[in-house]
């Protein structure tokens, strides 16, 4: 925003640029004022207004020009945690209203996530994946994206499938074994032996304490995290290779440092990758 002007003089800055008589400049800013609810702060100057505030105004001044389509470039970057929150879901709620194209860069998934219809994921400059935001959580291309979208990140570790005496199709856990699935067997005979890498998110992960049954593995927890709604039990899998793993348990748990707790997978929800980083599920 230009400090010397108003949040008016803000808004009305570009449509002077283009020669707008004095009467479609006041219609334009009244209107966009009112879509925003920033009508009582446009005689203001930059220096009064909170930062949820002046960023409106910047929204205003960009909305006033009636564009096809709007780029915002980390538009959340300078704000505090709970006015990013508030300003995400207000971003969001304008888009709805002016069904404007929004192209929006972001380093925050929780951005990304939240206000995209379509989520464009890059790591150095290089498209890994276009999806809309259920698809690349539930469906990730490569090994990039399992890792980066989600919070906590999905579980990522090195396997190897093989199978078990009774003909199963396994997958390697440190030194023990799960199934993976009925579903899944078929097609993954081809990689018997190979070398991949599996992911599980938090949330497919069951953490317990009661008797080693069929399909547990047996884990040590490490750390806790409390969160009030959920907990996350930070665990070490037993076995030769040692595998750190994270499990979301609803509610207050009362697992401590350094006991021994059964793990169950939700088969149908592992995730293979294979040595070059791309989903076996195509």
């Amino acid at each position: 925003l230009y400090p010397y002007l108003s949040a008016r003089g803000n808004l009305e800055f570009p449509l002077k640029m283009r020669r707008l008589s004095r009467a479609d400049m006041r219609q334009r800013v009244e209107r966009v004022a009112g879509l925003l609810d920033i009508s009582s702060l446009l005689d203001r100057l930059p220096k009064q207004l909170s930062g949820g505030q002046r960023q409106r105004i910047a929204m205003g001044r960009a909305l006033v020009r009636e564009p096809a389509v709007f780029l915002l470039d980390e538009p959340l970057s300078n704000l505090d945690a709970k006015l990013r929150v508030q300003v995400r879901a207000e971003i969001k709620e304008l888009q709805q209203r002016t069904r404007t194209t929004m192209v929006y860069v972001t380093h925050d998934q929780v951005e990304a996530m939240t206000l995209g219809d379509r989520v464009a994921v890059l790591d150095a400059g290089r498209l890994q994946q276009v999806a809309p935001p259920r698809e690349l959580y539930e469906r990730p291309a490569n090994v990039f994206v399992a890792g980066f979208i989600g919070n906590p990140p999905m579980n990522l570790f090195p396997t190897r499938l093989s199978t078990d005496d009774r003909g199963r199709v396994v997958m390697h856990v440190g030194g023990q074994t799960l199934p993976v699935g009925d579903a899944a067997a078929p097609r993954l005979r081809a990689s018997l032996d190979s070398p991949l890498t599996a992911g599980v998110r938090p949330e497919a992960l069951r953490v317990d304490a009661g008797e080693l049954g069929d399909g547990a593995m047996r884990a040590t927890v490490e750390h806790v995290e409390y969160l009030g709604h959920e907990t996350l039990a930070h665990v070490s899998v037993e076995g030769d290779v040692g595998v750190r793993l994270i499990g979301r348990v609803e509610g207050m748990s009362g697992f401590t440092k350094g006991q021994l707790v059964n793990l169950r997978v939700d088969a149908s929800a592992v995730h293979l990758f294979d040595q070059t980083g791309r989903s076996l599920a195509g």
